[in-house]
């Protein structure tokens, strides 16, 4: 985590150096998004997967309401065909699952401001009441969600779409945090935090990973996630107001930037 007194002066030597970003998107196209992104912002990135999806072939039972948390998730039920009723009030967790929705023909008819399971309980609470609320979602889902809901009167069923793990493969970026070899850190949930963790635990380096990220500039999706990083020790430095991918890269980006720049 850079200092006013480093972000005031640059580093004799450091004025052409790359930033070196550790992302951990899946091995998807997501991943090659973020890559490809994070190379025109002129970093080199360091691509570290730490989720990878396994679907169970569920699909959501019928419901008042349905909610999807994911792009992931709405991926896999528009493969498995399933189709809401017409009456069924449709809800997504920010827009990047709104927007998927959109692509694979589906309506959107809720999406809260606070891209969170707090914020859609927020924006539910008043009228759900009586209703079944369907959601739809990974194993690793927050009990926030449930649990207000149901708070709201609601009566609420769980399905789960898909479950996260993670890849036999992650730790390259533990190693080179350990090392003091890593500049920036982009967690997009509090499992990639955690199995960043476990990963760098297989390669017995937990200790001098976290350290690492601790002189590194962190930046993460939301506040769960945020307190889930420092909880475990881990500082964090950029929670940007819209939760998604390219927004977190360009804010923690722009804000590790001085340290080398300026």
């Amino acid at each position: 985590m850079p200092s006013d007194e480093d972000t005031e002066t640059t580093p004799a030597g450091n004025a052409d150096k790359r930033l070196t970003v550790a992302v951990f998107r899946p091995d998807d196209e997501r991943l090659a998004d973020a890559v490809e992104l994070l190379e025109s912002l002129g970093c080199e990135a360091v691509a570290d997967p730490m989720l990878a999806v396994d679907p169970t072939g569920a699909t959501p039972e019928a419901g008042d309401y349905v909610i999807f948390t994911s792009k992931t998730g709405v991926e896999l039920v528009a493969d498995a065909g399933w189709n809401p009723a017409e009456d069924t009030t449709v809800c997504a967790i920010g827009d990047s699952t709104a927007d998927a929705l959109r692509r694979a023909g589906y309506p959107v008819d809720v999406v809260p401001e606070t891209f969170s399971s707090a914020g859609l309980v927020e924006r539910l609470a008043d009228e759900v009441s009586g209703a079944r609320v369907e959601v739809a979602r990974s194993d690793h889902g927050s009990a926030v969600l449930l649990d207000g809901l149901r708070e709201a009167g609601a009566d609420v069923h769980e399905t789960v779409l898909y479950r996260l793990v993670r890849p036999e493969s992650a730790g390259e970026s533990a190693e080179r945090a350990a090392a003091g070899d890593l500049d920036v850190a982009l967690f997009t949930s509090s499992l990639t935090v955690e199995n960043f963790l476990d990963a760098a635990a297989a390669r017995g380096v937990r200790a001098d990973a976290v350290a690492g990220l601790g002189e590194a500039v962190v930046g993460v999706i939301g506040d769960p996630t945020a307190e889930t990083a420092r909880g475990v020790g881990i500082p964090v430095d950029v929670v940007p107001a819209r939760a998604d991918f390219e927004t977190l890269a360009c804010e923690t980006v722009e804000f590790a930037s001085p340290t080398y720049h300026e």
